[in-house]
């Protein structure tokens, strides 16, 4: 797809887009699974499907599905009760599009994913490949958060940002979040007054985000400024993002021909490639080296690899391989990337020429301290 082109359309060329159904969607007011609407949904994608495209479906609504299967007047409170609810959902949930996928003659493939799973780099991979033959094999990815194991340290937090992971790991063209409202809404003249649709966004600004803070009630785990947040992580990395509502009719179909629904965000930037992709957009950084100078000009400016003379400083404990922040001497994050050389050996070898390492080490894996090929500027 064309990276220049603002418009819709551009859209009807989509040959793999992403799918996110928010769980207040799926659920409603009541908080109990909506089937009727899944399978509305599910109807489109089987429509965009026979179009000869992909299709990954993120998917909220577990833990309702749970709820509603245990009995359960209100969503329970504390961890273990919650990851019993998703546990006892996620096979709810499954059934149901299942049984819906499989009346329009498709398979359909379940994922469960926690952070780490798409921040290690190898498991990153991993899913990647899973996914990719899933997709070559005609099957539909259900994709979803493993809430019945999931902690803080390895939650994603909302599955806007899941899906945002998704699809700048299979490279999407499209990324859709169906929500419970019609897309970013313009601020209301009046506190009950009616509000219009936005129809398009550029690029987010802080007055895009100050709006958002002050004019939305988060009712899910999400809430808007997630689904924002999450097309800023997709266009950023060359791909296109709509919010729309998901309970419209033909919802689907409509955006992906190119229709004036929802919120559309273009991206002008070229398709960046998933190793960068990941590197950009990882929230595991073990660590922070600081540069100086010379370092930061050298990376910024002339596309060089980041040499042990030009580093400072070194913060954290890592090892090789894993993903650090580098700033400059004032502390400010200008790029990551992924370090050849631990903590330690950084610190004993830190300001020096390249040719001193081995000397200094006794041994020599590289010449740079992060090579330019694993390195993003942000």
């Amino acid at each position: 797809m064309d990276p220049i082109t603002k418009n819709r359309e551009i859209l009807p060329e989509t040959k793999r887009l992403v799918v996110k159904v928010g769980s207040r969607l799926l659920t409603g007011k009541k908080g109990s699974l909506n089937k009727r609407l899944v399978g509305r949904i599910v109807a489109q994608i089987a429509d965009l499907k026979s179009q000869g495209r992909e299709i990954l479906l993120v998917t909220s609504g577990a833990i309702a599905a749970g709820r509603q299967e245990l009995g359960l007047r209100r969503k329970p409170r504390d961890l273990p009760a919650l990851q019993a609810a998703a546990a006892v959902g996620q096979t709810v949930l499954m059934h149901i599009y299942h049984e819906y996928f499989g009346k329009a003659g498709l398979r359909v493939g379940q994922i469960l994913l926690t952070r780490d799973g798409l921040h290690h780099r190898v498991r990153h991979l991993n899913v990647r490949h899973t996914l990719l033959a899933l997709l070559e094999k005609g099957v539909i990815p259900i994709i979803n958060e493993n809430d019945s194991v999931a902690v803080d340290e390895i939650k994603f937090g909302d599955n806007d940002y899941l899906a945002a992971l998704v699809a700048n790991l299979v490279q999407a063209d499209l990324l859709i979040l169906l929500t419970d409202v019609e897309g970013l809404l313009e601020p209301a003249v009046h506190p009950d007054g009616p509000r219009e649709v936005i129809h398009q966004v550029e690029r987010v600004t802080p007055d895009i985000l100050a709006m958002i803070e002050n004019g939305y009630k988060e009712y899910s785990r999400g809430g808007m400024r997630s689904k924002i947040e999450a097309a800023e992580i997709v266009t950023r990395a060359g791909g296109r993002v709509v919010i729309a509502g998901g309970a419209r009719p033909n919802v689907l179909t409509d955006i992906v021909a190119g229709e004036e629904v929802g919120t559309f965000f273009p991206t002008t930037f070229a398709r960046m490639r998933a190793r960068k992709s990941w590197i950009a957009f990882s929230r595991l950084q073990k660590g922070r080296i600081i540069v100086d100078g010379g370092a930061r000009q050298a990376l910024v400016e002339r596309d060089k690899s980041l040499l042990a003379s030009g580093v400072t400083g070194v913060d954290g404990d890592f090892q090789a391989g894993d993903m650090v922040s580098i700033t400059g001497e004032e502390g400010k994050e200008f790029c990551r990337g992924l370090v050849n050389y631990s903590s330690r050996e950084l610190e004993q070898i830190k300001g020096q020429k390249t040719g001193r390492i081995e000397s200094i080490l006794g041994y020599k894996y590289y010449d740079e301290v992060v090579h330019r090929d694993n390195l993003l500027i942000l």
